[in-house]
């Protein structure tokens, strides 16, 4: 069963922000560009909340007890995380995911995801919420953000939506540069976020770009 709720989880999780770009056409109509040469008007997406993110005025930095840093292979960005509280592994079960990570008393799971693409973080949020429909049509964005986290600005998504039958919360930083795009969400079911919220958003504290 719990093998069934990660692939679940994972599965999920993966469709947030991958090969599609937001654009405008010759007549100033709003399309999803897809990787497979397709597109859609953006009203025919559902994609609609386009209220601008607010800016949090709080600085985040990375948790002291947060030593151990993983770097990616594929981008210049990497997560600090204290590793009594997390594993990782690189030989992630998702093609999409370089690295996943897993509370060691279980239940709480994160991965990272990174792109050579360049995507505007000012659009992050109306894909995001496109692309997650395909696992969880009833998601929805219970909060977002921009964050200064170590230096860099990134767009905080907090969404929740059912997956299967599972209720399931996303709590993720997404992050763009001209070296590319990084996501690092972290997920689990709704009737836990609550109780695992601040070490969920620990680990997303960890996010640095590297040298």
């Amino acid at each position: 069963m719990r093998t069934l709720i990660i692939t679940m989880l994972l599965l999920a999780s993966t469709v947030f922000i991958h090969a599609q770009i937001k654009a405008v056409t010759e007549t100033g109509d709003e399309v999803f560009l897809y990787q497979d040469g397709t597109w859609k008007y953006l009203a025919e997406t559902g994609a609609t909340d386009e209220s601008e993110s607010k800016t949090n005025e709080t600085v985040f930095t990375r948790d002291k007890a947060s030593t151990f840093l993983i770097k990616s292979k594929r981008a210049n960005v990497g997560v600090w995380i204290n590793t009594k509280i997390w594993s990782f592994t690189n030989n992630s079960t998702n093609e999409d995911a370089e690295i996943q990570f897993e509370k060691r008393t279980g239940d709480i799971y994160a991965m990272l995801i990174t792109e050579k693409i360049q995507i505007p973080l000012e659009s992050f949020k109306s894909i995001a919420l496109q692309n997650a429909k395909n696992a969880a049509p009833d998601i929805k964005i219970i909060k977002d953000e921009y964050r200064n986290v170590n230096g860099k600005k990134v767009l905080m998504l907090q969404m929740s939506g059912t997956v299967q039958g599972i209720k399931v919360v996303y709590f993720g930083y997404y992050y763009s540069s001209e070296k590319g795009t990084t996501q690092l969400i972290s997920y689990t079911g709704e009737n836990l976020f609550k109780a695992h919220m601040t070490e969920m958003e620990v680990l997303l504290n960890g996010l640095v770009e590297t040298e």
